[in-house]
């Protein structure tokens, strides 16, 4: 899948941040934790805005995603130590991320069997993925467009895991077809199969608001594996 320079996934700058991630974990090798904390603060600036954006799209809720990925940092700095740099660091620590997301899904919907919602948070929700400062237009412009952001959103929920991870990762974050293998566990063909899959039953889903599906998609990029 080809990148698009609007797109916000890996970059140069993830490949510092993988010879940050070596250093610091020689510094734990040695027990020099203290500077190794501190060391590591450069990683949580550089990767907390993705992780956010990311977490988002799986959770849709602010207070999970803050917890989901500060909890991926912690998971991160304790394993750092079996990190392997011929591994970008962005890619192993978004796995780190998007497990941590599955789980709190896996757990919440666990406990809606037993729990009854009795407010709807969901309004004072910050979208990390979508929020786009308005260019121009009326505010009636502005709220369909929301609506319909929303509506795409909804629907990428609907879409089976490993479909929904393709799609975030490819389409809407910009990793390459090699990184999301990495992310997945599977190999390239089938990440594309699945980014084809997902693609297709996006458009089923948002029905009327179609275009709002190619506005996303690198047409040159998703197409039938």
């Amino acid at each position: 899948m080809s990148r698009q320079t609007s797109l916000a996934g890996p970059s140069a700058d993830t490949d510092r941040d993988t010879i940050t991630a070596g250093e610091i974990k020689v510094l734990l090798t040695r027990g020099d934790t203290a500077q190794a904390r501190e060391r590591f603060e450069e990683l949580v600036r550089n990767q907390q805005q993705r992780a956010s954006r990311i977490a988002y799209r799986y959770l849709r809720n602010a207070a999970d995603v803050d917890d989901a990925v500060q909890d991926a940092f912690v998971k991160a700095f304790v394993h750092l130590p079996s990190f392997r740099q011929e591994l970008p660091f962005v890619v192993w620590f978004t796995r780190i991320v998007i497990n941590g997301c599955l789980d709190r899904l896996k757990a919440k919907n666990r406990s809606r069997r037993w729990v009854v919602p009795m407010f709807d948070s969901s309004a004072s929700d910050r979208d990390f993925a979508e929020q786009q400062p308005a260019k121009g237009g009326t505010p009636e412009t502005a709220l369909l467009a929301k609506e319909r952001q929303e509506h795409l959103s909804a629907a990428v929920q609907r879409l089976p895991e490993r479909q929904r991870t393709a799609l975030i990762l490819g389409v809407f974050e910009g990793y390459t077809a090699e990184e999301i293998s990495t992310v997945m566990g599977l190999n390239e063909s089938t990440v594309r199969v699945h980014q084809f899959r997902a693609v297709r039953s996006l458009r089923k889903l948002v029905g009327n608001d179609r275009w709002l599906v190619e506005q996303q998609i690198d047409r040159e990029g998703v197409r039938q594996p």
